[in-house]
């Protein structure tokens, strides 16, 4: 074999891959288009899940706040409140009929105390996907859960 015929060889080979690489451009485009989607689709879900956080985060407040001066009591030294679930679950939905939010399907999946000292707030919303694709499920549920504590002083 001669150093020629060895170079020419490898030129034949290399004349051979006409083509692949447009093939491998248009994947790599499909690919990252899909990466884009889904990172834009999981940031408007973490956004969404934020919003939903903060709104249940202020009925959870609003729901802690929901003791009148009667159902303050005195424990050894210090003053306690006693919270009622009734109450709490009444503060929560006033709290959420006035708050002006656009989630989607807001719901308020419960409202209670369960120490007597504390409130808890589950709320519900839906996600839906801004770009719809075989990558992205077109709508997620969220859910929240939150607790308050009211302290008297």
């Amino acid at each position: 074999m001669t150093a020629g015929s060895t170079g020419a060889r490898l030129r034949d080979r290399l004349d051979e891959d006409d083509g692949s690489t447009l093939l491998l451009a248009i994947f790599y485009c499909i690919l990252g288009l899909a990466i884009i989607i889904v990172v834009a689709s999981a940031t408007t879900l973490y956004l969404e899940r934020k919003r939903l956080f903060s709104l249940a985060d202020g009925a959870a407040l609003a729901a802690a706040e929901a003791w009148t001066l009667d159902q303050v009591t005195l424990e050894g030294d210090e003053l306690a409140l006693v919270l009622e679930s009734a109450a709490v679950h009444e503060a929560a939905a006033a709290y959420l009929a006035e708050s002006s939010t656009d989630l989607a399907e807001v719901q308020l999946v419960r409202a209670a105390s369960d120490d007597a000292r504390s409130a808890t707030v589950t709320l519900r919303s839906v996600w839906r996907a801004p770009l719809h694709s075989e990558f992205v499920p077109l709508e997620v549920p969220i859910e929240v859960t939150v607790t308050a504590r009211s302290v008297f002083h």
